[in-house]
């Protein structure tokens, strides 16, 4: 076993634990956990959309969703409206309030990408983006093997 392998391990740990501290402690000023502003995120991108596609563009169940939406509707950061098409579908939307919250989102999100790869050279930026997408590749098939061989382990 390379000892290099597990400094840089560490790092991607420290950096993730990081990541998601900074992340837990925004979502928290904006009374969100990880699920609801997923679901806000995902709601910015595509724009008002059923909970159908929100279950399915988030990887959940249509149950999960529908509770995820009760507690943002009753944050008043989502509404529900009637679907224009569809009689039996409903469209999730963002109140005034939800798309300042999500602007505020894409606002942080842009701020920490600058502040952690604004002053590195295009060439790093780089070579560090397609290093990164390798990993996470091997990553995805690692847990992929491992779900398929519960055995195996990652």
């Amino acid at each position: 076993m390379d000892p290099r392998h597990d400094a840089v391990l560490d790092q991607v740990l420290e950096l993730t634990v990081l990541l998601n501290e900074d992340m837990s402690a925004s979502f928290e000023r904006d009374g969100l956990t990880p699920a609801r502003a997923h679901l806000l995120w995902v709601l910015q991108q595509s724009g008002p959309s059923t909970q159908r596609d929100l279950a399915d563009a988030l990887g959940v169940s249509p149950r999960n969703v529908t509770g995820l939406v009760d507690s943002l509707e009753a944050s008043r950061l989502v509404t529900r409206r009637p679907h224009p098409t569809d009689r039996r579908a409903t469209l999730v939307t963002f109140t005034a309030e939800g798309e300042r919250i999500a602007a505020q989102m894409t606002r942080d999100k842009a701020m920490l990408g600058a502040g952690l790869f604004g002053p590195l050279a295009a060439a790093e930026l780089e070579g560090f983006s397609r290093t990164l997408g390798e990993i996470l590749d091997r990553l995805k098939v690692m847990i992929a093997e491992a779900a398929a061989d519960p055995t195996a382990g990652t």
